[in-house]
């Protein structure tokens, strides 16, 4: 009698290496490789990067539910044509998000899971709005593929699995009868899908088809609008149909800084890049050290004064008391960099901890390029799904202040301070690529190694990505991958950092980049070995 051979999808006693992905017509880099596979086809069928992007981040929705879904906020990057448009899909807060409200409702603090920190979900409009100025394949054909998966079901894969198991573990903890949807939808058994376990939400492919019938428009002013509506008064939540009749993304300008002879680009406030391109400019600021040491020291003393700075100023750009001009002067990030010593500094503000968010970049033949980025914020948000839609709300109005004289207090229709950011690199009146790394806090820290593991030390897509990590926590104390070097560990102690090594990896960001090489057009790529990701050429 034959037996299968059962094997652990997360047990790995040898280290794996894999080489930087090339290739000449295209390409598609993300967290998951059934989502990738999916924006190929995209691209084989005749859609441009914008497309890919679009097809690509719904299929993340179905296939990675852990970090973000319909109920998400987006980003963008899109380089199109020669030029640089960004496009901030964020979210507001509901008209009835004051203060007052969640003090009255007994809060000091919005909370993270519930409909309370629910704002309003961006990611549907961002689709819509990228396909209407830049896509070429029509909108539904966009999404049929996501609604595939999520019809057919697809096999859980091994990181993603283990993201699930948390989440259920978190929402277990609730004894309240608004999280029931939830666990309908992605745990109706009272578990997480295992490694490999086909799992599907017909109620997911549902609400994709009507988005797509409807260029979005169902989610924002039809029926899915109602049905959130209902559910959130419901549960004691302050998002109302008015909310969602209301939105619109908004495009921007990227902003950004000349760092070793190219250009690096974030979104404006309320995302954080402005936190990579401080810490940057900084490091800009200073003489190039041979010593190993002294780089990596710098490099993390620029991180943690830029998020200083991050933590008390972000917010919605219209309610910062200083403008992105201001923190990225010259002048400011130079006495800022002047604060960097011998010894680790004990900053003010912060805590940074993991997050759930996607993102991926593709490219095209023709020279388009996107970085895109989209996130539920904790994993899969606030806890609650919208019952037999698949849908689930973001938790990202849990980054306001309840404090009014803090910069990010919560005010009726505004926009909190976000982590999530897309980057691109120029050079010249060249793109050079999309690049990002997402996990809540870890994802400005994660921008400044890679970019400078490309630009400072020459390492290629796949082994910038590759590189153990650090990050920053809060005061002295730097996390360390487990497989970080002991020498540079202690000797980071002997400067006055906490070093405290870690176990698991997932906490330290998961990243993509594209590259495209000025002179051959040839597209040079790398996944993250951190996650099930994958990046596909053509």
């Amino acid at each position: 009698m034959q037996h299968d051979v059962h094997h652990d999808a997360l047990y790995y006693p040898s280290a794996s290496r894999r080489m930087t992905t090339f290739g000449k017509r295209g390409m598609v880099a993300t967290s998951q490789p059934l989502a990738a596979q999916v924006g190929i086809t995209i691209l084989q069928q005749g859609g441009n990067a914008v497309d890919a992007a679009i097809a690509t981040a719904a299929a993340l929705t179905v296939v990675e539910p852990t970090s973000n879904g319909i109920g998400s906020d987006a980003f963008a990057i899109v380089w199109v044509n020669g030029k640089l448009h960004g496009l901030n899909a964020s979210g507001q807060a509901p008209k009835a998000a004051t203060i007052e409200a969640m003090k009255a409702l007994g809060h000091d603090r919005i909370p993270s899971h519930g409909m309370l920190p629910v704002t309003i979900p961006g990611a549907p409009a961002a689709w819509a709005a990228l396909s209407e100025r830049f896509g070429r394949l029509p909108f539904a054909e966009l999404l049929a593929p996501a609604i595939a998966l999520a019809e057919e079901g697809f096999a859980v894969t091994p990181v993603i699995h283990q993201m699930w198991a948390e989440a259920v573990h978190t929402y277990a903890a609730y004894d309240d009868p608004a999280f029931t949807a939830w666990f309908d939808t992605f745990a109706p058994n009272g578990r997480a899908p295992q490694p490999g376990q086909i799992w599907a939400s017909p109620g997911h492919a549902e609400s994709l088809r009507a988005i797509a019938e409807t260029r979005a428009q169902t989610f924002y002013t039809g029926e899915l609008a109602e049905r959130i509506d209902a559910f959130s008064r419901e549960h004691g939540g302050l998002l109302r149909k008015e909310d969602l009749a209301g939105y619109a993304p908004e495009w921007v300008d990227p902003i950004g800084v000349r760092y070793q002879g190219h250009d690096i680009w974030e979104i404006p406030p309320n995302g954080s890049g402005l936190i990579v391109l401080q810490a940057l400019g900084m490091l800009d600021q200073l003489e190039e050290s041979s010593d190993t040491v002294e780089t990596l020291h710098r490099r993390i003393e620029a991180t943690k004064l830029a998020y200083m700075d991050g933590f008390k100023h972000l917010t919605e750009r219209g309610a910062m008391a200083h403008t992105t001009e201001q923190l990225l002067s010259d002048e400011y990030l130079k006495s800022r960099a002047a604060l960097i010593g011998e010894q680790a500094v004990d900053p003010t503000h912060g805590n940074p901890f993991q997050g759930g968010t996607v993102y991926l970049a593709t490219a095209d033949e023709e020279g388009n390029m996107v970085s895109f980025i989209q996130s539920n914020f904790h994993g899969f948000g606030s806890g609650m799904v919208v019952p037999k839609t698949g849908i689930s709300l973001q938790n990202r109005g849990s980054s306001f202040s309840l404090d009014p004289d803090h910069a990010n207090a919560l005010a009726p229709h505004k926009r909190t301070y976000h982590t999530i950011i897309p980057g691109f690199i120029t050079k010249g009146d060249q793109a050079v690529g999309p690049f990002g790394v997402m996990g809540g806090y870890m994802q400005p820290q994660g921008h400044v190694q890679v970019v400078t593991g490309l630009l400072n030390d020459g390492l290629n897509a796949q082994a910038a990505l590759d590189m153990p990590r650090w990050k920053w926590v809060e005061g002295k104390t730097i996390e360390v991958e487990a497989d970080f070097p002991n020498h540079l560990a202690l000797a980071l102690a002997r400067r006055g950092h906490k070093i405290v090594k870690v176990a698991d990896s997932i906490s330290f960001g998961r990243g993509q980049i594209i590259l495209r090489n000025a002179e051959s057009g040839v597209l040079q790529g790398g996944t993250e070995p951190r996650t099930d990701g994958a990046v596909l050429p053509l």
